[in-house]
């Protein structure tokens, strides 16, 4: 057997800026008269090799920048560092015999516009570097006596050899447009006093610094309420997350191993009927769920009538005449998770389905022979193996879980908390980051600190996203299974 040949150390994120550096440098000190023009002209260089419409592009989009940097922007970018002074005024004006709103502010607008202004500017120096670079080695090419390319070969080119960026052109736009600037206004809002007495274009808003993060994780003083329902909802997010995803998962591998074992009749019918659950809209069976838990529900009339409710009342477990299944704390997440198992497990069933089938029978033959009985040989060949195929799975459902938006609200929409602390801080016992988020936005109008736990939940999950990926394909474990 031959050695495995180690992949080819990448150089670091230092070594290839260096070499970015170096190379732009050269083209400035090495660059002819046309290089250096297009410094200043962008589309110089392109025209110095005759590639005269590409020349004309170019310099026709930096003209559009310069315009809209010097027409447009400033409007905006000035007021950034105060976010607006001027509040909105009605105005009676005699003439019109009208109301009539002065010149003001919008603090909202400001901020996002001036965000777009800064994302243009960066993109455009990131092409100006490019262009610098691009239009030096135009001029290695001719002092080399090398083709170069028309408009319409360049044309061709994008269609051709250079075609992945012909395809990658408008998804990493959309991403831009639609992903990062909303994720910077998310960010910039975080780091204001947001909220609706500070509402435009009526109000303005102004930057406060770190103060939402002290609310956030400071226990003390005025800032009580956040900070002590911040650290609930943070644990409840954690253990839910935990256990949501470990119970789906392992249910999901021993529910596919009993439908497929031997002993099992009719394997066919028991897979649909799980299937079918998951054909069903999960918000239609949550909906349902909610209402047969309910207070007044089937399951309390039905645990009414056995004597279940009177003999926990017995017991000190409940206070009222009915059993609080989604209603109290404890018994809400005890019952969330028992929920979620019932619709996550026929899912991860599919799953470990195709995973299992696919197991080497080298392997489980080797493990017979030896001895091993059907409790060694799930724990040390199925687990191992269902770990290394699905790890990636498992993350991604931890970092789903953690951000379950329907599970939560559609069990506890109705629910109603009686911790006045939580109760200030517009949370509930049940809330996860996410769902405390969602409310603080729609009901209240709380945005910068539905911003600030934000940028907690996109930590939390980049965090350990990146660290159990990189545990997960730490060393060479493909062999094993080969």
């Amino acid at each position: 057997m031959g050695k495995i040949q180690r992949k080819q150390k990448q150089p670091g994120i230092w070594k290839s800026l260096g070499r970015y550096v170096r190379d732009l440098w050269d083209a400035v000190v090495h660059g002819d008269l046309w290089v250096k023009a297009s410094l200043v002209i962008c589309g110089a260089g392109y025209v110095g090799r005759k590639q005269y419409v590409k020349g004309l592009l170019v310099t026709g989009l930096e003209v559009l920048v310069l315009l809209y940097t010097f027409l447009f922007a400033p409007a905006y970018v000035s007021k950034f560092s105060t976010l607006g002074t001027v509040k909105q005024e009605a105005i009676f004006n005699i003439v019109t015999m009208k109301n009539e709103f002065n010149d003001y502010d919008n603090s909202f607008l400001i901020l996002l516009l001036s965000l777009v202004s800064f994302v243009i500017w960066f993109s455009f120096l990131l092409f100006y570097l490019y262009n610098v670079k691009a239009v030096y080695r135009l001029q290695l090419k001719k002092e080399r006596g090398e083709h170069i390319n028309s408009l319409k070969e360049d044309w061709k080119s994008l269609f051709n050899e250079n075609f992945h960026i012909t395809l990658l052109f408008l998804p990493i736009l959309g991403i831009v447009i639609f992903t990062i600037v909303p994720l910077l206004v998310m960010i910039l809002v975080a780091f204001t006093n947001y909220d609706q007495q500070h509402m435009p274009p009526t109000n303005l808003f102004t930057w406060v610094g770190l103060a939402n993060f002290k609310a956030l994780f400071t226990s003390g003083g005025l800032t009580i309420s956040f900070g002590y329902a911040f650290t609930k909802i943070l644990v409840w997010t954690l253990v839910w997350a935990l256990f949501a995803t470990i119970t789906t998962y392992l249910g999901g591998i021993l529910l596919s191993i009993l439908i497929n074992s031997k002993y099992t009749r009719k394997p066919k019918l028991w897979r649909l009927l799980f299937i079918i659950t998951i054909a069903v809209p999960q918000f239609v069976s949550l909906l349902l769920v909610r209402s047969f838990f309910a207070n007044n529900g089937i399951a309390n009339t039905f645990c009414a009538n056995i004597g279940l409710t009177e003999l926990l009342r017995t017991w000190g477990l409940i206070r009222t005449s009915y059993i609080p299944f989604l209603s109290a704390p404890g018994w809400a997440h005890v019952m969330i998770i028992l929920i979620n198992i019932w619709i996550g497990v026929p899912y991860q069933m599919l799953i470990a389905t195709g995973v299992l089938m696919n197991i080497p029978g080298e392997q489980l033959e080797s493990a017979q022979i030896d001895g091993a009985n059907r409790r060694q040989i799930f724990w040390h060949i199925t687990m191992p193996y269902m770990l290394f195929v699905t790890g990636p799975t498992l993350i991604t459902d931890f970092v789903k879980n953690i951000n379950n938006f329907n599970v939560i609200y559609l069990l506890t929409g109705a629910y109603v908390t009686t911790d006045q602390a939580m109760a200030n801080s517009q949370g509930k016992e049940t809330d996860l980051l996410v769902t405390w988020l969602f409310t603080l936005t729609q009901d209240y109008y709380n945005y910068k600190m539905a911003s600030t736990i934000g940028i907690v939940v996109f930590i939390l999950c980049a965090v350990f996203t990146l660290l159990a990926f990189n545990r997960l394909i730490k060393g060479d474990r493909e062999e094993m299974f080969q």
